[in-house]
């Protein structure tokens, strides 16, 4: 149990499968009351889990959560979770922005429906659901914002296959450096994380790559680990910051990342945006 984070309360939004659920499991064994905040509320033919299966399967665990139908396109219901988070823990302390929408095509070949998407969840829902936790993080002394976004590269080469995906995370991280500066006299932490590596998710399974690149990627417990390292930080003292997955391990004294990667045999496949290759898959340097 971490002392520094037992009793916290965090909001994680997309939080009912994926890198949201491993992260809202790794902050509940930690002691912090978990919000499951998303939009699936009945069982998809191709991807598990609800959210009332997830704040399930954590309760069973030991830990404390509530599930709250969250579409972040929609203010009405941005708000109602606030409101339920506040009625039912108390307070807020924590809110970790993973809701995102992907598609990955040039100019020419994406629908402006798809467009809007990305930028209404991506970018909108990310500004709106941390403007409505922010009355709320004023009042917690050990507040932080944790965005799951990359850090901004204006190198063509980003931008060229998939210029609607770009703009739309690095909107994202741009509502992070905003917060940042902003809530810095109130010591709310807002930072941004995002992994070395391809995440086996659904959405690398359905999307990007299909078997073969889930065996090239890393489980999602590895972003879980870093986002729980990440806000078990003081607030005053680590704001603004971009941190890979990698980074904020090895920082804390993980060098081994061997029980991450879903194929140890395997060579990793770097994630989008990411410059330099991850690490050997058995914490080589």
């Amino acid at each position: 149990m971490n002392e520094i984070l037992k009793g916290k309360t965090a909001i994680i939004t997309g939080s009912s499968r994926g890198i949201g659920l491993a992260i809202a499991r790794k902050l509940a064994s930690a002691g912090v009351n978990v919000v499951i905040a998303a939009k699936t509320t009945d069982p998809h033919p191709k991807l598990p889990g609800t959210i009332y299966s997830a704040a399930e399967e954590i309760k069973a665990a030991g830990g404390h959560a509530i599930s709250v139908i969250l579409d972040v396109r929609e203010e009405e219901q941005i708000q109602n979770v606030v409101n339920e988070t506040v009625a039912h823990f108390g307070g807020i302390d924590i809110l970790i922005n993973n809701a995102s929408a992907i598609f990955l095509a040039g100019i020419e070949h994406t629908p402006s429906k798809r467009y809007d998407l990305m930028h209404q969840i991506n970018v909108r829902g990310t500004y709106l659901m941390s403007q409505a936790c922010i009355p709320h993080l004023k009042k917690s002394n050990h507040a932080h914002i944790l965005t799951l976004s990359p850090p901004v590269d204006m190198d063509p080469k980003w931008f060229e296959n998939h210029t609607a995906y770009t703009m739309s995370k690095y909107g994202m991280s741009m509502v992070m450096f905003g917060l940042a500066a902003e809530l810095k006299p109130y010591k709310i932490a807002a930072n941004a994380l995002w992994p070395k590596t391809t995440i086996a998710t659904a959405a690398v399974q359905n999307l990007l790559g299909g078997d073969a690149l889930i065996k090239q990627s890393r489980w999602p417990a590895i972003v879980a680990d870093a986002a729980y390292y990440i806000v078990s930080q003081n607030p005053a003292a680590a704001s603004g910051q971009f941190y890979s997955d990698e980074e904020i391990l090895i920082k804390n004294g993980i060098t081994d990342f061997t029980e991450y990667a879903v194929d140890p045999t395997s060579e990793l496949a770097p994630d989008l945006f990411v410059v330099s290759a991850p690490k050997s898959p058995k914490g080589d340097f």
